[in-house]
């Protein structure tokens, strides 16, 4: 079992940056694969970004690409979010999850696939 704690959140303006971190509790850190979801108001939690175990593999929503990147180290049990250039439609609470995965090379887009989650962490962004 692993827990997880997100942390970085705040408020920035349109174009700005902020780098989210998740911080997991546990021995077997890199068993899991890691991802970031959002949900804002009215809407559905949706995929943001993921990563392999080993780092090796990352996943990203269109609309984020080129300006988030997600990274990991095992070393610390944290993954990050860095997210650049950030847009009113970014403004959400960002969650980090945590699945156990026996493939290396594989992290899920799938909220249904992600066992373990944080409480989340606002982020706004004013136009």
């Amino acid at each position: 079992q692993v827990q997880v704690v997100e942390s970085g959140g705040g408020l920035v303006q349109a174009g700005g940056s902020l780098r989210l971190s998740c911080a997991a509790s546990g021995r077997t850190f890199s068993s899991y694969a890691m991802g970031w979801f959002r949900q804002a108001p009215g809407k559905e939690r949706e995929f943001v970004a993921a990563i392999s175990r080993t780092g090796g593999t990352t996943y990203y929503r269109d609309s984020v690409k080129g300006r988030f990147t997600i990274s990991r180290d095992n070393a610390k049990n944290t993954v990050y979010l860095q997210m650049n250039s950030l847009k009113p439609e970014d403004a959400a609470v960002y969650y980090c999850a945590a699945d156990l995965q026996r493939t290396s090379y594989y992290a899920s887009r799938s909220t249904y696939e992600y066992d373990y989650w944080g409480q989340g962490t606002q982020v706004t962004v004013s136009s």
